[in-house]
């Protein structure tokens, strides 16, 4: 597996990552904890070094299994978790990022993930009643004193960014990004990472399965599925944004690899600090992912995908208005 690092901050992970909510969390049924251990282990084997979990899934449960599967390969891998939401009845209640939660959420996480010091903390969402600067500062103070290694921002605006990177500066910007995902390149994140040398972490980066070619407008989505909930996975808009897949199809094609690995690759041609971590329950869809760091796109195959891509409208916003409310500030 090829590696990269995380801006100026270098920290080194492998090209492509595991994000490992979808193991027990957001897309209904989830796999045992068994199997949840077995292949994170197998992701391992196969050369991936970058976890990302997070107290919020579950709650907590993923970062059990995420301790559990990598506690005999400490020395190998980086984990990431992330604080920032309450929990009324062990369910998620609003944000929290007062200073005296950080530190509670930071101790909890340490033990479930069977770490002495957490690789990359990120803030999981901005928390509009707590200024950023009084949260980089707790986090500084996480890291002075061997409890935190990196410090992380996700679905930060730039401004944000940049006010929290003059307390204690940021590793790594955790932001959706994909093919059909692309407000970094707008909303001055892109440039901002690039300005301060931040890496950027791509999360979501197969558009939540549907860039796999996986699904289609008649696929139906289970309920406890997130994507039930989302403007984009209604069948009127997946009907509309097969567009986008068709492409991914016909560019695969010429490569004998699959939509998804064309997808990653363009990802991951954009920077190179750019790290996409995609998740998966399944030992093949695994493998074929991680095929994309091996694959090269050429020149002209970015232009046809840049271009074909700017001329296909994407149908539906990413969330529901409650809590797209929550991201850019």
């Amino acid at each position: 597996m090829k590696k990269r690092k995380l801006g100026n901050s270098g920290l080194e992970v492998s090209a492509l990552g595991f994000g490992c909510m979808g193991l027990n969390h957001a897309y209904g049924q989830g796999l045992s904890r068994e199997a949840g251990v077995t292949l994170l282990r197998q992701a391992v084997d196969r050369g991936v070094t970058f976890f990302d979990t997070a107290e919020v899934y579950g709650p907590f449960r993923n970062e059990e299994v995420v301790g559990e599967a990598l506690q005999p390969v400490r020395d190998r891998v980086v984990i990431a978790t992330k604080f920032g939401f309450n929990f009324v009845d062990g369910k998620q209640s609003g944000v929290n990022s007062r200073p005296e939660n950080i530190r509670r959420v930071a101790e909890a996480s340490l033990k479930r993930l069977k770490v002495d010091s957490i690789d990359l903390l990120y803030q999981h969402r901005v928390d509009p009643h707590v200024p950023i600067e009084d949260v980089a500062g707790t986090v500084k103070e996480l890291i002075a004193a061997g409890k935190v290694r990196h410090f992380g921002l996700s679905e930060a605006g730039a401004q944000t960014v940049r006010r929290a990177h003059a307390v204690q500066p940021v590793t790594a910007l955790q932001n959706e990004y994909s093919l059909w995902t692309r407000d970094v390149e707008t909303d001055g994140v892109l440039a901002a990472c690039a300005e301060l040398g931040i890496g950027l972490v791509a999360f979501s980066p197969l558009g939540r399965g549907f860039l796999t070619g996986a699904m289609t407008k008649d696929t139906q989505i289970a309920d406890g599925d997130f994507r039930k909930a989302l403007p984009r996975f209604t069948p009127a808009a997946m009907d509309k944004n097969q567009a986008l897949v068709d492409l991914l199809k016909r560019i695969a094609n010429t490569h004998q690899a699959t939509p998804a690995q064309i997808a990653l690759a363009w990802l991951l041609e954009q920077k190179p600090w750019i790290v996409p971590i995609p998740g998966t329950t399944k030992l093949h869809r695994l493998e074929e992912n991680l095929g994309a760091a091996n694959l090269t796109l050429t020149a002209v195959d970015l232009t046809a995908l840049q271009r074909a891509a700017a001329e296909i409208p994407v149908e539906g916003d990413r969330y529901p208005e409650s809590l797209q409310k929550m991201v850019g500030l």
